[in-house]
This record gives structure tokens, C-alpha cells and sequence, in this order.
């Protein structure tokens, strides 16, 4: 008699193609196994798990920024990039930004590198904040208009009014 056995076949989940998992992966293999299905996958999965843990290279992101910044130590042998120890050149916000740029050479010299790169780092914060705060604007003023009564039956009312 024939063996009732269960089918390991699933849909491949970027192609949509049938296909049986290798014996070895069994149930984590998500993907036909194609190059391009498993590199469209692994995408995928990355950008989830970035929008999941975007605070993570946020702190990564700042602490780099000020450890690069911080002058030489004594038993560094390298010698400074300039004549100023403490000054490792002008830091300019990336070019894309549509704001007027700051003399950031002059704000560096008052005030420091580090206290600088915090405050970059603070504004990129407060500037993603409001645009987020602005892009959700929108679906908010579209729920307000869709819950306005339509122009049409406001006319129709008024006509049946009559005189």
C-alpha cells in the first residue's frame, strides 16, 4: 500500500512558483532558491529589520561621528591632518539638503567639533521628525473631506425645498 505522505511543495514567496525545499533547510527556506528570488528576499528582509531597529545604527551613527572626530591621542603616531589638532576640517551636511549652508569652518572653531556633531545630529532628528508629522498631514485632511456631506445632495436639498 502507498504511504500517505505530505507534500513539502510551497510557493516561492517573491516568484509565486511551486517548488520543493531542500531536505536540509526545510521549513526556512522561503524562496524557489533562484538567485534573484533569494537576493530580492534578502533585501526584503534587511529593510524590515532596518525600520525595526532604526535607533540602533542611529546611536552606531553618532557615536562614530564624535569617536572620529576626537584629536589624536599622544601615542598615535600619525601626525595631525592640519595645524590645529583639534580642528579636523569644515563639517558640511550632505549636498541634497535644500537648506542654506552654514559656515560650519567658523561654528566649529566657537564652539568645538563634538558639540557640533551633536547638534547635526540633533536637528537630522527633529527636521525627520516634522517631515514625517507633515507627510501624514495629507491623509488627514483627505479623512476631513471625506467625511463632509457631498455637494450634490446639498443641492438636491435645496431644490426640494422649493420656493
Amino acid at each position: 500500500m502507498g504511504e500517505n505522505r505530505k507534500s513539502n511543495k510551497r510557493p516561492c514567496r517573491i516568484c509565486r512558483k511551486w517548488f520543493t525545499p531542500h531536505p536540509r533547510l526545510g521549513d526556512r527556506q522561503k524562496t524557489c532558491g533562484k538567485e534573484s528570488c533569494r537576493r530580492k528576499w534578502h533585501a526584503k528582509k534587511c529593510a524590515e529589520w532596518n525600520k525595526k531597529n532604526r535607533s540602533y545604527f542611529q546611536a552606531i551613527y553618532l557615536g562614530s561621528k564624535l569617536e572620529s572626530s576626537k584629536p589624536p591621542s599622544q601615542s598615535d603616531s600619525r601626525p595631525p591632518p592640519s595645524s590645529n589638532p583639534n580642528k579636523t576640517g569644515p563639517i558640511r551636511p550632505p549636498s541634497s539638503r535644500s537648506t542654506p549652508q552654514l559656515p560650519g569652518d567658523v561654528i566649529q572653531d566657537v564652539i568645538g567639533v563634538q558639540p557640533l556633531i551633536i547638534i547635526e545630529y540633533v536637528v537630522q532628528l527633529l527636521v525627520r521628525s516634522f517631515k514625517e508629522v507633515i507627510r501624514a498631514q495629507p491623509v488627514e485632511i483627505q479623512r476631513k473631506i471625506d467625511r463632509l456631506p457631498c455637494e450634490g445632495c446639498l443641492r438636491s436639498d435645496r431644490l426640494k425645498q422649493g420656493p
